[in-house]
């Protein structure tokens, strides 16, 4: 999948391969998506929980039907992997991965450093920049080594600017260890993994502005010295009306660095009541995103965050908003998913044999 392609644009080889895949005519959104995006080079995911993977058959469904690959919403973050110092569980990304390996799915890795989500002994305890930096080499080793060749792409960094400004966040890395915590988890990462594609995921720079440039500029300077930075995740959280018209000039300025982007959490939130038009609407978004991402060579995919409205955190975390997934809360597409559908039955554009 597109997630494994190197750094840049896919290579001919692999754009000529799909080229020669006939795009389906009649195949309807919930079947065709998977072979779409497979045409174009392209992943399309979605972010999964464990509990209903366990125990319901129309979520699975919905999943393998629609996507190429899986992001695990919380059960690889730090507090459901290692609840407590030296003591791992690995129940819940083990779901995850033989769920997404029978079903041939892909795997995204998500998080390995963010300031939430953290168990309390790491949260609340008092580390020194040794004792950190070990304890950090020693979490990344373990998870990023399990899954060692299975897992195409890790949100290594996750969210490392503050929220509204450009500044790094005061977060427990970058407190004790300084700015170069980044990079210092960046080369954990790869020497757990080499051939894993790393990210720095971040929201809020999708349509440019200041946190953007911050990005952009700590992006250059790790690519300048070398350090395994791979590829930059937009996560895309939009609220309906508010999706950024230029998002694929924002993209274009990462691959300009030779980095791989990729949309990594799309959903788009309406505020209640819900009306069809805003749904229609929602539609026209949803295929904006998915089209920005074919204008960029160096676009390898996109990600929804959530199976279906009954499943989304958009409710308790926005309250007055809903309908921010493809699919209803009875896992019935909506028109947002005709709207990815149209964006990848476009035809491809031929390699410039130049």
């Amino acid at each position: 999948m597109a997630l494994a392609v190197l750094a840049g644009c896919a290579t001919v080889s692999v754009v000529a391969a799909a080229l020669a895949v006939a795009l389906p005519e009649d195949g309807g959104p919930e079947s065709g998506t998977p072979v779409l995006a497979a045409v174009h080079g392209v992943d399309l995911g979605v972010a999964v929980a464990v509990e209903p993977l366990r125990g319901d058959d129309e979520y699975r469904d919905v999943v393998t039907g629609n996507y190429t690959s899986v992001t695990a919403e919380n059960t690889m973050k730090w507090e459901y992997v290692q609840p407590e110092r030296g003591r791992f569980d690995w129940s819940g990304p083990d779901t995850v991965m033989d769920f997404a390996e029978r079903g041939g799915l892909d795997v995204r890795g998500h998080t390995l450093l963010w300031h939430n989500q953290l168990p309390a002994w790491l949260e609340q305890g008092s580390f020194g920049p040794q004792e950190l930096r070990q304890v950090m080499r020693e979490h990344v080793g373990e998870l990023v080594g399990r899954y060692e060749g299975r897992v195409t792409a890790w949100d290594v960094i996750n969210e490392p600017f503050t929220d509204e400004g450009a500044e790094l966040r005061e977060n427990l890395w970058y407190g004790v260890l300084g700015e170069d915590y980044i990079a210092e988890a960046l080369w954990v990462a790869h020497e757990a993994d080499p051939e894993a594609r790393l990210y720095i995921n971040e929201f809020g720079i999708e349509g440019g502005g200041a946190k953007a440039d911050a990005l952009y500029a700590l992006a250059e300077d790790l690519v300048d010295r070398g350090v395994p930075l791979h590829g930059i995740g937009f996560q895309s959280h939009f609220v309906h009306g508010q999706v950024p018209e230029d998002l694929a000039s924002t993209m274009r300025r990462f691959t300009d660095l030779g980095l791989e982007v990729a949309v990594t959490e799309l959903d788009v939130r309406v505020p209640e009541p819900v009306t069809d038009a805003e749904l229609q609407a929602q539609a026209g978004e949803y295929r904006h995103v998915v089209e920005s991402c074919l204008d960029v060579p160096g676009c390898v995919g996109v990600t929804v965050w959530g199976v279906g409205d009954g499943h989304s955190w958009i409710p308790e975390w926005f309250p007055g908003y809903t309908a921010a997934t493809p699919f209803d809360e009875e896992y019935r597409p909506k028109p947002a998913l005709e709207g990815i559908v149209e964006a990848l039955s476009r035809r491809p554009t031929p390699p410039s044999s130049g």
